[in-house]
C-alpha cells in the first residue's frame, strides 16, 4: 500500500501581497510553525536568485521567522551538494520563488535535492510555490502558451513537473494575463486532469485528503474536462481555433473549498 502523504501544498498565483496584510505569506508562516518555522527559500527558477532570496528572507523575518535559508542552485552539481540537501531535509517549509519553471525541473530532476524534497513532503513538510514555483507542483506543467488570445488547437507547450500534485495542471497570473484559453487547451489535451487557474495574490492550500482551501484577494478558476463531449484538438493545423464542448467550470473566492477526488466544490464557508 502506498504511503499516505502527510505534507501540505500551498500554490500561489504570483504577485502575492508582500507589503500590506501579507495574508498568504502570513498563512504560510503559520503552516510552517510560526516562530519555530524553518523556511528554505528555493530560488532555482529565478534569473536573479540572490536578489529574490534576500527579498523573501526580509519578508519572512518581518513576519516573525528566525530560521530562514535561501538556497541558490545554479547547476545540477549544486542540487547534489550535501550542505544544500541537508538544509532541505531540516526544513519545515520549502518555498519555490517565481521565474522559469523549466529551470526547476531541469536542475532538480533526478538529484539528491529532488529526492529529499519529495521525502520531506511525504513526511509532513509544507511545500509552497509562487508563479513558476506554482506551475511546477503538478505532474504535467504548462511551460508556455498564448496569453489573452482565443485558444488554438496545439500551440501550448507542456512538460513534466515535480509531480507533487496528481491529476491537476496549474496556471498562474490567471485572470490578470487572460490565460483561460491556454488552460482550456491544456484540458483539451489532458481531459483526465483538472485545470487550476490561480489569480494573482490568491492561493490554494491542499491538505493530505486532496481538499483545497482558497485564500487571497482574487479567485481560482477550476476547469473539469472529464465529461467532455467533443474537442478538435490535434497536431494537424495547430494554429486553428480550438473547439471544445461540455467543460465544467467553477470560479471560487477566498474561504471556499474544493474536493479534488470527488471533483466538487465544498459550498459553505
Amino acid at each position: 500500500m502506498k504511503e499516505k502523504v502527510k505534507g501540505k501544498l500551498m500554490i500561489i498565483g504570483g504577485a502575492e501581497d508582500k507589503e500590506g496584510d501579507c495574508t498568504i505569506l502570513k498563512k504560510l508562516v503559520d503552516l510552517a510553525g510560526r516562530r519555530d518555522a524553518n523556511i528554505v527559500i528555493m530560488t532555482v527558477a529565478s534569473e536573479y536568485p540572490e536578489r529574490i532570496g534576500n527579498e523573501y528572507t526580509h519578508i519572512f523575518k518581518r513576519l516573525g521567522v528566525e530560521n530562514i535559508n535561501a538556497i541558490h542552485i545554479h547547476s545540477r552539481q549544486d542540487a547534489n551538494y550535501d550542505e544544500f540537501v541537508g538544509r532541505i531535509e531540516k526544513a519545515s517549509c520549502i518555498f519555490f520563488t517565481g521565474g522559469d519553471q523549466l529551470r526547476i525541473t531541469s536542475l532538480l530532476g533526478g538529484t539528491k535535492a529532488e529526492e529529499i524534497l519529495k521525502k520531506a513532503y511525504y513526511r509532513g513538510v509544507v511545500i509552497a510555490g509562487t508563479s513558476a514555483g506554482a506551475s511546477v507542483m503538478s505532474e504535467t506543467m504548462i511551460t508556455s502558451g498564448n496569453d489573452d488570445d482565443a485558444p488554438k488547437k496545439c500551440t501550448l507547450k507542456m512538460a513534466p513537473g515535480l509531480g507533487l500534485l496528481k491529476d491537476v495542471v496549474v496556471d498562474q497570473h490567471f485572470a490578470q494575463r487572460g490565460r483561460i484559453g491556454r488552460l482550456l487547451t491544456a484540458i483539451a489535451q489532458n481531459p483526465h486532469m483538472l485545470g487550476l487557474g490561480l489569480d494573482e495574490d490568491t492561493a490554494v492550500i491542499i491538505n493530505n485528503d486532496a481538499v483545497f482551501e482558497i485564500i487571497g484577494s482574487h479567485a481560482v478558476t477550476i476547469l473539469d474536462g472529464k465529461n467532455l463531449d467533443f474537442t478538435n484538438v490535434s497536431e494537424l493545423k495547430p494554429n486553428e481555433i480550438l473547439s471544445i464542448t461540455n467543460v465544467t467550470m467553477h470560479v471560487l473566492s477566498s474561504g471556499f473549498k474544493y474536493d479534488i477526488k470527488s471533483r466538487r466544490p465544498v459550498i459553505g464557508r
